[in-house]
């Protein structure tokens, strides 16, 4: 058995990351169109949290594409499938929590095919993915769990919340002193 040279190594890990990345993106764009349509329902206060949850998946696309650009890759842009829209409020939790459930799955099998090619840097950008994944499907589950038991009582207790995360202005213009 002949052992991978270097570069087919960092082609394998640099693989995992780019179908991570796209899983990621596909993510943002999932929630934060169900962010857009829960506010349009009135339950702001769920339509934060996904809004929340929304911006960390950014933070990991962009942890995932600055590795991949380290390791001298080009990051995809590619969403990993369809985002699903129009959804009606007690489908989206249980959806969102098995998407988390299939990601949390797939990126330790990541993980996996980075500690076989010798990438401990990788590994650890993983786990500390899955950490905040888990979070997420955590999140989910519990929403799920209430309007399951609850139904539209639960409901009508978050219609009319606000939907401000607390997010301060910030962004290229603000840093820039625009």
């Amino acid at each position: 058995m002949t052992t991978p040279s270097k570069e087919e190594r960092r082609k394998n890990v640099i693989e995992v990351l780019n179908k991570a990345r796209a899983m990621e993106l596909q993510a943002i764009h999932q929630y934060m169109n169900q962010h857009y349509n829960l506010d349009d329902m009135d339950y702001g206060e769920l339509a934060a949290k996904i809004k929340l949850i929304a911006i960390d998946e950014m933070r990991h696309a962009e942890m995932f594409a600055e590795r991949i650009k380290e390791l001298g890759g080009e990051p995809t842009t590619d969403l990993a499938g369809k985002v699903e829209k129009r959804q009606d409020v007690k489908a989206v939790f249980p959806f969102d929590a098995a998407l988390e459930d299939d990601t949390v799955d797939i990126y330790n099998q990541f993980l996996q095919v980075c500690r076989e090619n010798g990438d401990s840097s990788t590994m650890k950008i993983f786990e500390s993915v899955i950490d905040e994944e888990q979070l997420h499907l955590n999140y989910f589950e519990n929403i799920a769990e209430h309007i399951e038991k609850l139904g539209n009582s639960y409901l009508a207790r978050i219609a009319g919340t606000s939907s401000a995360t607390g997010l301060g202005t910030s962004g290229f213009a603000v840093s820039e002193g625009g």
